[in-house]
């Protein structure tokens, strides 16, 4: 039967007519989605047409009026009518009994119904004082009557909500917050609110309000399909239960997943979970905008009055290479060409994360139409940037949840795709499993400061159940994604090794030690055996707590903690003497030579700065032998003497520069030449623009070492013009003394959060301390520092164990404050 033959029967047959019409549309099979809502409001229109026209009886004055979803035309099969009649208070006795003959049949037939009897004057008043009633009436749709009534309502309704926005939107903003709070996000949630949850109809609708609003807008990209999607699962849910629910429960997901004809209830949920994620980012990006607009117009005003009018122009603060925050976001810098730097995309998700600010979705959605792509392997910049974001705690959620809006992640990591919205049919599990995965690096970021990779522990916490997108037992696939992924990021072999076993393995510590008798030898044996050494047992041992924090409060507790360690303590046991005592130290090259031969001439530090050679653009996914190397090495002799630690490393942040890597080492001289000199061979990038020239460097150098060069005032003054955005909140740093690592030397390890000047301060506090640095080894992974410091007395013999300890608890002290 067609729509107009329904809607004829309706109109003949009063409300049994309508009540077999509406029968008959929800069960026949041709129409669903947005076509069936539509034919449903038609239908329901017509209907209330015809009883408000022979209610009225002529009478003039007054008009029925659709509001709320009703008003537009979004009625699933037991949604609520939501009605307003509205008069001019002329009559008011021929408007309550005409108010009778409409809503006596609606209610005979079992429909839900929310009404109200108002003047225009009654109902600007209402919505003045009650936001959700100000909300509805924004839809209002003329069904009947005094067409000029319901039109001017319109007017008046739309200009009081423009003229009242800043005051309004604040408190649209909070209500769908303390929603959010009570019902949880829909993209997570295993029985999920359709309506009320974070992502959902309601917030949907509040989009459209700000909209209406002219203060923002949201991104319309997908928008519209998301919130249509969630409208045609609210209809099967409908339809299945034959109740007005919008709560998707477990055991009705099979049926709803088959009446939308989709393959089964996971296939459901991925794409309630992916309508929803899509919401509640535009609702992420719309509220930014609304606040960044309400703040600029508290402010103008009183800058037009400082300045003398006119518009100010935004300030722009530098980030990182071609990256900007501008008005509390990040930004591109006019300069960047996405198109050009493929780094682009990872380093500005790297530097918003860092700063604790979102990504700016213009930027966002350039950099997904014009950056080229990596090449396989990535380049070490690529690497990097990835660590860092993955380490940058909290922040890093929107910033990821970010690139994913616009298909960025996919592009660099195409395996994603298979977790996107994956559901986790385990009530233990609090979230998807790619929010898991991200979830599992925020906790690990924690644990930066337990390890000496936190960038193999970063990596491995993105990709621990990566394999949960394939079939069979998920470590074992994840294992051979985690391999191939590990390579293309641009790993080497070993790297690439560990972060498979970490993947394999990351179940097994938490499930032998719950599991299994520890006092068994072959137990703790076999743990061994998979691990294979100390520096992935480390690792391990961060990885499994992050994983279980990263699941839910159930996962973990202190009594899961402590036998996992108790396992972690007996392997290191099996493992201890099992690796190498260390690397040797590597003989100097003719270059290296050359260099000290010159210092020692000349009585003065001489320094060579050179690029890398390129390397091959594609290895065909395999892993490379060597990592490839980051930033430009730099190569500085120096007479022996103290202080060469800081002086280095405070004119390399005078001129910000970043330093990757720093290795520190007295050389051994040709025999019959006289005098001692250190080898500094470290890898630095400039943190903006250019690097500067060699002859500039060392002439600072120069001026470091005799006292002339203030770095610390240097480095001060900068500091209070350009004060830096504190950005997320690292863990603190943490330094100890390797026990027996060297029977020459006492070694002190640092681990802190990278920053400009961090390397001068640790090698000033240790020239303070009266120690001797006789080498250091320092890397930047990420944004983590991992340092290690071989120092010993004035006399050159390791520290007493209490001056040691005393030295690092300094060392720590002057790092916290």
């Amino acid at each position: 039967m067609t729509s107009t033959n329904v809607t004829k029967e309706a109109e003949d047959s009063g409300p049994s007519g309508y009540a077999a019409a509406r029968l008959r549309l929800l069960t026949e099979g041709t129409r669903s989605g947005p076509p069936r809502r539509t034919a449903l409001a038609d239908l329901t229109d017509d209907w209330l047409t015809g009883l408000f026209t022979a209610g009225a009886d002529g009478a003039r004055g007054v008009s029925l009026v659709a509001v709320g979803g009703y008003g537009r035309a979004e009625l699933s099969p037991r949604s609520d009518l939501d009605l307003l009649l509205l008069h001019d208070g002329s009559d008011p006795r021929a408007v309550a009994a005409l108010a009778d003959r409409l809503w006596y049949p609606v209610w005979d037939l079992g429909l839900a119904l929310d009404h109200s009897v108002r003047t225009p004057a009654e109902a600007r008043r209402t919505a003045g004082e009650d936001l959700k009633v100000h909300l509805g009436l924004l839809d209002a749709r003329h069904l009947a009557g005094d067409l000029g009534l319901t039109t001017s309502l319109r007017t008046a309704v739309l200009a009081d909500w423009r003229n009242q926005a800043p005051k309004r939107l604040p408190a649209l903003q909070e209500l769908c917050a303390e929603r959010a709070e009570r019902q949880g996000e829909l993209q997570y949630l295993l029985e999920p609110d359709l309506k009320e949850a974070r992502g959902g109809l309601r917030d949907a609708t509040a989009l459209r309000a700000v909209a209406a609003s002219w203060l923002a807008d949201a991104p319309r990209e997908g928008l519209a399909e998301a919130r249509r999607r969630l409208l045609d699962v609210r209809d099967a849910l409908h339809l299945t239960t034959g109740r007005a629910t919008d709560r998707l429960a477990l055991q009705e997901q099979d049926q709803v997943a088959a009446e939308l004809g989709l393959l089964d209830a996971d296939t459901l949920l991925r794409q309630v979970y992916e309508a929803a994620r899509v919401i509640a980012y535009a609702g992420d990006v719309t509220w930014r905008e609304v606040g960044r607009v309400l703040r600029s117009r508290a402010v103008r005003p009183r800058l037009r009055g400082l300045l003398g009018g006119g518009k100010p122009a935004a300030e722009r603060s530098p980030l990182a290479e071609g990256v900007v925050e501008q008005d509390g976001e990040v930004v591109l810098a006019r300069t960047a060409r996405p198109e050009r730097d493929p780094v682009l995309p990872l380093r500005a998700a790297a530097a918003a994360a860092q700063a604790g600010l979102p990504l700016s979705p213009h930027a966002v959605r350039r950099m997904a139409t014009t950056a080229r792509p990596l090449p396989t392997p990535w380049p070490a910049e690529a690497r990097e940037q990835l660590v860092t974001l993955l380490g940058s705690g909290r922040p890093t959620v929107q910033v990821w949840e970010a690139l994913e809006a616009e298909g960025l992640v996919t592009g660099l990591l195409p395996d994603w795709d298979r977790v996107r919205c994956r559901p986790q049919r385990n009530a233990v599990h609090l979230w998807t499993v790619d929010r898991h995965l991200i979830e599992t690096a925020v906790r690990a970021s924690e644990f930066t400061r337990r390890v000496h990779r936190p960038d193999l522990l970063l990596v491995a916490a993105l990709l621990h159940d990566i394999g949960k997108g394939w079939p069979g037992d998920h470590s074992v696939a994840g294992e051979v994604i985690a391999r191939d992924v590990a390579a293309r990021i641009g790993f080497d072999h070993h790297d690439v090794t560990v972060i498979a076993a970490l993947v394999r393995h990351h179940l097994l510590l938490v499930e032998t030690a719950t599991r299994r008798d520890l006092d068994d030898p072959a137990t703790v044996r076999a743990v061994a055996e998979a691990v294979g050494s100390q520096g992935t047992l480390e690792l391990l041992h961060a990885l499994t707590e992050a994983d279980a924090l990263a699941t839910g409060p159930a996962a973990w507790s202190s009594w899961r903690a402590s036998l996992v360690a108790d396992l972690v303590k007996r392997v290191s046991a099996v493992l201890n003497g099992a690796d190498p005592a260390g690397p040797e130290q590597a003989a100097p090259t003719a270059h290296q030579e050359r260099l000290a031969l010159e210092a020692v001439a000349t009585g003065a530090p001489v320094l060579s700065l050179r690029a890398q050679p390129e390397p091959p653009a594609e290895t065909h996914g395999e892993p490379l032998d060597e990592p490839e190397p980051l930033g430009v090495e730099l190569l500085i002799a120096v007479p022996d003497q103290p202080g060469v630690l800081a002086a280095v490393a405070g004119v390399l942040a005078v001129h910000r520069l970043t330093v990757r890597t720093a290795e520190l080492r007295a050389l051994d001289l040709p025999a019959g030449v006289d005098g001692s000199v250190l080898l500094l061979d470290w890898r630095v990038a400039a943190e903006y623009g250019s690097l500067p020239q060699a002859a500039r460097l060392r002439a600072d150098l120069v001026r470091a070492l005799d006292g002339s060069l203030d770095i610390a005032g240097r480095l001060a003054e900068r500091d209070a013009a350009y004060p830096r955005r504190r950005g997320v909140v690292a863990p603190p740093p943490r330094v100890t003394v390797a026990p027996a690592a060297s029977r020459h030397a006492t070694v002190i390890e640092v681990r802190a959060q990278d920053a400009p000047g961090l390397l001068f301060r640790i090698g000033r506090a240790l020239e303070d301390a009266g120690v001797q640095v006789r080498s250091a080894h320092a890397s930047t992974l990420g944004a983590n520092a991992v340092d290690a410091f071989y120092v010993t007395d004035p006399q050159g013999t390791p520290l007493p164990g209490e001056e040691a300890a005393a030295v690092a608890r300094k060392l720590e002290e002057m790092l916290r404050g």
